[in-house]
């Protein structure tokens, strides 16, 4: 058999020329989606302006508690019937997109992810304890779903070229190039690791150049770099059973609230049971930030003065937001809110840890708290939703401090096998809770 030169030439410059339009693709996905996830950010901020007129942490307390009651339940009502509306703008999350590339499952349309970014936006902007990683990867998948079409790629190709663009949205709403390749490769585009991770970093990288010029990363002021000081070592021993306690009491609270609300009360009501439920869960997210504006929305502002020792917070007041954001949380998980639950998570770990350092100077240990609210920030995210490798990452991004590290990995490996034993947890927070070892009353 003899070889074709002119052959294989041919078929070695249309590998090349595939291979130049997909890396174009890429970075196109990755600059259109960043600008797009900026705008939807600023959507968000500016409905939570307008419904409390102004930036809610200042305006709260000075507005009459019946509008507080109104506007988050006025807002979770318009959200469910948006769901009633198109079931997918609910289901449509990091989650759904992993299983669109993994089982050739039928892309959302323009019309499916305006109406999710809206539902999103009303969610967060009214106050519901939600993230907005979900509906920023849906914007990267659409747009990398319709740049596929444009550049006529191989059928073959559409798979990866969502990754890419999911990938692109995380990043660019998380301000952080490094955990957001880490976080789409873990829990969307991890079949594609070897062949497209090149594409997939072009793309997030091209996604945070946008919007590292408009949003707010986390930063840690603290960093001590490669310096290692044993003691928090040594305190993470005791921060592991700490944290683990709290784990626990978040899936049992959560849990007992969804068993409680939606199986004993109100499983006769049939078809109004979500309307029972949004009113529900409005009239309680009202309260809890009547309480504390700091225990509701994404729970951004509380990790940023957490880890940065903005202002020194009393233990007793950071048990207050802690347990008011695990209630608003749930709640807003169970009232239909459309959004993730990466940040919410990451704050209610960031008031674990801090509250566990404040606990320990309490008794005259001396911790700085910002440590150990950065630890628990990414400890909590990383056993919750399963992305233990993406909570190491997230450690070293923001803080670049080797002790909140090694914490970190150490705590999530330890914590994620003690959570296994009474938990079944599916990524992205999704429980099946095990009932044996344990009654409902």
């Amino acid at each position: 058999m003899t070889l074709n030169p002119v052959k294989i030439l041919k078929q070695s410059l249309t590998k090349l020329s595939l291979i130049r339009d997909f890396l174009l693709a890429s970075l196109l996905t990755g600059f259109i989606s960043g600008f797009l996830v900026v705008v939807y950010d600023i959507l968000t901020k500016l409905i939570s302006k307008f419904l409390y007129r102004g930036d809610p942490l200042e305006t709260i307390h000075n507005l009459p508690l019946w509008y507080l009651v109104l506007i988050p339940t006025l807002s979770i009502l318009i959200v469910n019937f948006i769901v009633s509306v198109d079931k997918s703008v609910k289901e449509y999350g990091v989650s759904e997109i992993a299983e669109i590339v993994e089982k050739d499952k039928e892309m959302i349309t323009i019309k499916n992810l305006l109406l999710k970014i809206i539902a999103s936006a009303l969610s967060i902007g009214s106050g519901f304890a939600v993230g907005n990683e979900g509906p920023s990867a849906a914007i990267g998948a659409m747009i990398a779903y319709k740049i596929h079409k444009l550049f006529k790629l191989p059928s073959q190709l559409i798979k990866p070229i969502i990754s890419v663009g999911a990938s692109s949205g995380i990043a660019a709403i998380f301000v952080s190039p490094i955990t957001g390749i880490a976080f789409a490769l873990e829990s969307i585009a991890y079949n594609f690791v070897k062949t497209y991770l090149k594409f997939i970093i072009v793309g997030s990288l091209a996604a945070f150049t946008v919007s590292v010029l408009y949003l707010k990363p986390f930063h840690f002021i603290f960093s001590a770099g490669r310096e290692i000081d044993l003691k928090y070592i040594y305190y993470t021993m005791l921060f592991i059973p700490f944290i683990t306690f709290f784990i626990y009491f978040y899936l049992i609270l959560q849990d007992k609230i969804l068993y409680l609300l939606n199986l004993k009360l109100f499983n006769k009501f049939g078809i109004i049971k979500d309307l029972i439920f949004a009113i529900i869960g409005g009239v309680t997210i009202a309260l809890i930030i009547y309480i504390n504006p700091y225990a509701g929305f994404t729970g951004h502002n509380i990790v940023t003065y957490l880890i940065n020792n903005a202002y020194h917070i009393p233990f007793l007041l950071i048990i207050e937001i802690l347990l008011l954001r695990i209630i608003a949380t749930a709640f807003s998980i169970y009232s239909n809110a459309i959004g993730g639950m990466f940040v919410p998570l990451m704050s209610i770990g960031a008031l674990v840890g801090y509250g566990f350092a404040e606990l320990l100077n309490l008794i005259h240990l001396n911790i700085e708290p910002f440590y150990f609210a950065a630890i628990g920030a990414a400890v909590f995210m990383g056993v919750l939703m399963k992305l233990p490798f993406t909570s190491i990452v997230l450690a070293l991004e923001v803080t670049n401090d080797y002790n909140v590290v090694i914490a970190t990995g150490m705590s999530v490996a330890i914590i994620s096998y003690l959570t296994r034993l009474n938990f079944n947890l599916k990524k992205f927070n999704t429980i099946d809770i095990n009932f044996t070892n344990f009654k409902l009353h």
